[in-house]
């Protein structure tokens, strides 16, 4: 016990140290990502050159107007470092490797794991990779985990499946400041105690490593961000929770954990759902980036940027709650059934949120560019 709190305090600490670290070394390298398009100013959003103009008298389209080009708009208003991914990873290893609690061959094999899918996400952060090379080394990382786990060939292939769509749900919510670390931290804590319940000493330690990390992360990427975690922060994040996902609900019954999964991870589902039926709808490219998240639309019908984090991880909140009391026994699956039905209605209704001011090129999507999507965020 005493061993943990120590380690926890350390890797916050230790974390907001590396954040300032890492955010001088990507300002020298020019690791940063640079304004684009939207930009917030005290008059309102204006979209550069020539675009939307967000003024008190209302919504005024120059000449030149919004064009929605592949790979969204950035709305950061100044160039930013997105080497934050290295702290978090850095804090988060090296007061788990460092220390003297037994941690498991299992969490050995997960930690080298996450780590290859870091490695992945800051060369796609230095060099924009395709989809295909990411898909494989997240199968593969996956693949690992879960072969260490024990399941079954059929539970394996779902598991990895799983694996590799939560991972990517959380890149995905890395679109405004602090957005991806406030459910990271909320949900690596829930998880935690699932840890714990189940006699997983090791993983309770790293989820709550990873949750002091990225709450050391926080102090520089809260809004006005100062950092990013880029991808690197954001897969490493996410592999974790997901790998932790299937191995705190190894050995339940099927119902239950799947339910459990669900609510455990919640707003990563639900921002990968919204884009997908919204870009559907549209007739857009769904693997380019653009300003049409959750956070993106809650910011576009009155919320501020830290509002719409608090939004964010108040929802992540109720999630894990509902998924720590189903792992205890304490609720049934049906349990669930009310958060699932707000959450897919706050899906519908942003839904009609207009993020699309003019339909997006043909030849955009003839030949979509299947890199990595762009940072969209808000600041």
């Amino acid at each position: 016990m005493l061993y943990g709190i120590v380690a926890t305090v350390v890797a916050v600490l230790l974390t907001a140290v590396l954040t300032t670290c890492v955010r001088l070394l990507g300002l020298r390298t020019g690791l940063v990502d640079r304004p684009g398009g939207l930009v917030d100013r005290p008059g309102g959003l204006v979209d550069r050159p020539g675009g939307l103009v967000d003024r008190p008298g209302g919504l005024v389209d120059r000449p030149g107007g919004l064009v929605d080009r592949p790979g969204g708009r950035k709305t950061h208003a100044r160039a930013t470092p997105h080497t934050g991914g290295l702290a978090v990873v850095a804090g988060t290893v090296t007061v788990v490797c460092t220390g003297y609690a037994p941690l498991g061959p299992g969490i050995a094999v997960l930690l080298c794991a996450a780590g290859a899918v870091a490695l992945l996400g800051f060369v796609d952060d230095l060099r924009p990779l395709g989809v295909r090379p990411r898909l494989i080394v997240e199968a593969g990382a996956a693949v690992a985990v879960v072969w260490a786990s024990g399941l079954t060939p059929a539970a394996g292939v779902l598991a990895v499946g799983w694996i590799v769509l939560v991972t990517n749900s959380f890149n995905l919510i890395d679109n405004a400041d602090g957005a991806m670390g406030v459910v990271g931290v909320v949900t690596a804590l829930g998880l935690a105690l699932c840890a714990a319940a189940e006699g997983l000493s090791g993983l309770a330690l790293l989820l709550c490593v990873l949750a002091a990390a990225l709450t050391g992360f926080l102090t520089q990427n809260w809004h006005p961000a100062r950092i990013f975690p880029g991808n690197c922060g954001s897969l490493f994040t996410g592999f974790v929770l997901a790998c932790a996902t299937v191995l705190v609900h190894t050995g339940h019954e099927p119902l239950p954990g799947a339910v459990g999964l669900v609510a455990l991870t919640v707003v990563g589902l639900a921002d990968t759902v919204l884009v997908a039926l919204a870009r559907r709808r549209a007739g857009r490219p769904l693997l380019i980036g653009g300003t049409d998240h959750i956070a993106h639309r809650l910011r576009r019908v009155g919320f501020t940027v830290p509002g719409a984090a608090v939004v964010l991880g108040a929802t992540a909140f109720a999630g894990t709650l509902t998924g720590v009391l189903m792992h205890r026994g304490a609720w049934g699956p049906l349990a669930a059934l009310p958060l699932f039905l707000a959450v897919a209605a706050g899906v519908w209704a942003l839904l009609r949120v207009r993020v699309y001011d003019r339909p997006v090129p043909d030849t955009a999507r003839r030949a979509p560019h299947v890199g990595r999507p762009r940072r969209s965020r808000t600041t």
